[in-house]
């Protein structure tokens, strides 16, 4: 079997010209970043050095699962039930699972809870502080250093933009986590319930997370994931001047994001991708996809598409037998991927068909000699 590989541009009117350029926001640094690639979509001060306040208690959340199991029971450690600020008022000595203490430090951003979650795993904050660092590390996230694990204002206590968005999406891996921050309200141990800080959830209902944050020193911040027909974005802002406007503005970043993608038709149904041929004089077998197939595109990006397949094969051929594939790229990432198969059934003639044949192509020859 003989191969032919081609390669070209597929012909894709939808790679319509980029959106606007994205939204203007007030803070002191933002980041929006496709979720599927890691690709940083737009960015302003990504790298800085800044409070990130609540922000922290991802790392703590993502600490605890590596650790513990959800169904763990957690006795509250007295220097846990006297972190202030955000609190569920846990009492010392009180027993909650490990699921209801990672819920109170997402949902209402308790800090008792994510202290209690640090105890835990740790004899103090500094030992538990050192476990942080270390994951920061081994997660490549070179602008972070931790100190509590609940973000409250210290000092040498920081990260960025970039961080936070890799940090939450490492997070949201996690069935359980992405189920917790999406909730509005929850209820947990002690008849208490939870209402979250994320206003996005009920203000742009596509948003599926993460987490929010607020002190004096980091100002509003939060790291929002969005989804849209196959399409995940993060915007993390820091620094925001109030929370109002840290909502807007990451509302308008979240759309921004989303409108800088199309789901295409990018692997096409019934559509001739390559043709074979085949011996005895039979008209050659168009080749289609077994799998058409819808891809997520940015805007003002061409496709690429290649193709591999078989240039000619012996008989029979059989509807369905796989003859080859194509691949759509964009920019080095393959975005779709589908066999091709033989549009129809051809069988090999018998004897007299063959004897026939050769016996055409023989006349043929001695014709041309004349």
């Amino acid at each position: 079997m003989r191969r032919l590989v081609a390669i070209a541009a597929a012909a894709l009117a939808f790679a319509a010209p980029a959106t606007a350029a994205p939204p203007s926001v007030h803070g002191s640094a933002y980041l929006v970043e496709d979720a599927a690639t890691g690709e940083v979509l737009a960015s302003s001060n990504a790298h800085e050095h800044l409070a990130i306040a609540s922000l922290t208690k991802m790392m703590t959340v993502l600490l605890a699962l590596e650790r513990h199991r959800l169904s763990d029971v957690v006795t509250v450690d007295s220097r846990a039930a006297i972190v202030g600020e955000s609190t569920i008022n846990l009492r010392p000595a009180e027993r909650l699972t490990v699921r209801d203490l990672i819920k109170g430090a997402l949902i209402q951003s308790a800090n008792d809870a994510a202290a209690a979650l640090a105890l835990s795993m740790a004899p103090d904050f500094p030992s538990f502080a050192r476990l942080m660092n270390a994951k920061a590390a081994q997660l490549g996230l070179h602008d972070t250093h931790f100190v509590r694990p609940d973000g409250l204002d210290v000092p040498d206590h920081y990260s960025s933009a970039v961080d936070m968005t890799k940090l939450g999406r490492v997070l949201m891996h996690t069935r359980f986590v992405r189920d917790t921050v999406d909730e509005e309200t929850a209820s947990i141990a002690g008849g208490r319930t939870l209402h979250t800080w994320d206003d996005l959830l009920s203000i742009f209902p596509r948003t599926i997370g993460v987490k929010t944050g607020h002190t004096s020193q980091a100002g509003w911040c939060q790291v929002a994931a969005a989804r849209a027909a196959g399409v995940t974005v993060y915007a993390t802002l820091l620094g925001s001047p109030t929370r109002s406007v840290r909502n807007a503005d990451l509302e308008s970043l979240l759309i921004w994001g989303l409108a800088q993608f199309r789901v295409v038709p990018a692997i096409r149904p019934a559509h001739t991708y390559a043709s074979v041929e085949l011996p005895y004089g039979k008209r050659p077998v168009a080749l289609v996809a077994a799998k058409p197939t819808n891809a997520v595109a940015r805007l003002g990006r061409p496709l690429t598409e290649k193709v591999v397949a078989a240039s000619a094969v012996s008989l029979p051929v059989h509807a369905g037998d796989v003859l080859g594939h194509v691949e759509v790229w964009e920019r080095g990432k393959l975005r779709a991927r589908s066999d091709l198969v033989a549009s129809r059934t051809v069988n090999k003639p018998g004897v007299g068909g063959r004897l026939g044949w050769y016996a055409g192509r023989t006349l043929h020859h001695l014709g041309d000699l004349f």
